[in-house]
C-alpha cells in the first residue's frame, strides 16, 4: 500500500470548491445554501412586490406603527431588492469574489426593509429575517475561496 505523497515545498494548491479549504466545515456548506437562500430570497421579494403593486387591498397593516408607507412603495422596494438578490445569489452559486460582499449588504438592507415590512405581514416579515440573518453568517464566516 503506497502512502499518499506530500505537497512538494513551495507550491501552492487551491481548494477545489467552496469550504474545501474552510476553519469550519459549516459555514462552507453553508456559504453554498446561502446561495440558493439568496435565490428563494429574492424570489419571495419579487412576489411580496408584486402583490404590493398590484393592489393596495393585499396588505393591511396591524397595528399603527412609525414607519409609514404606501404599499405601492413598499412592493417596488421588495420587487427591485429581490431581482438584485435573485442576481446576487446566482453570482454566490457560480462563485464570484464580488457577490459574498455585496450579499452581505444587500441581505443587510433587505433585513432592514423586512423589520419596517413588520406591520404588514409580521409572519412572513420574521421568516425573511431569519434567513437575512443565516446567510449574513455564512457569508461572513466562510474563510474558504472559490476555485479559479
Amino acid at each position: 500500500m503506497s502512502q499518499p505523497s506530500a505537497p512538494t515545498p513551495g507550491s501552492t494548491s487551491r481548494p477545489a470548491a467552496y469550504g474545501a479549504d474552510s476553519g469550519n466545515p459549516w459555514a462552507g456548506g453553508g456559504t453554498l445554501f446561502a446561495g440558493f437562500l439568496l435565490l428563494v430570497d429574492g424570489v419571495l421579494g419579487v412576489i411580496k412586490g408584486v402583490a404590493g403593486i398590484a393592489t393596495n387591498d393585499v396588505y393591511a397593516a396591524v397595528n399603527d406603527y412609525v414607519f409609514k408607507f404606501n404599499v405601492t412603495t413598499w412592493g417596488w422596494i421588495h420587487l427591485i431588492l429581490g431581482v438584485v438578490l435573485i442576481f446576487v445569489g446566482w453570482g454566490i452559486l457560480k462563485g464570484a469574489t464580488w457577490a459574498r460582499a455585496v450579499g452581505i449588504a444587500l441581505v443587510s438592507l433587505n433585513l432592514i426593509a423586512n423589520f419596517m415590512w413588520l406591520p404588514y405581514t409580521p409572519i412572513w416579515a420574521i421568516v425573511t429575517i431569519a434567513i437575512d440573518v443565516f446567510i449574513i453568517w455564512a457569508l461572513c464566516t466562510d474563510r474558504s475561496r472559490p476555485a479559479i
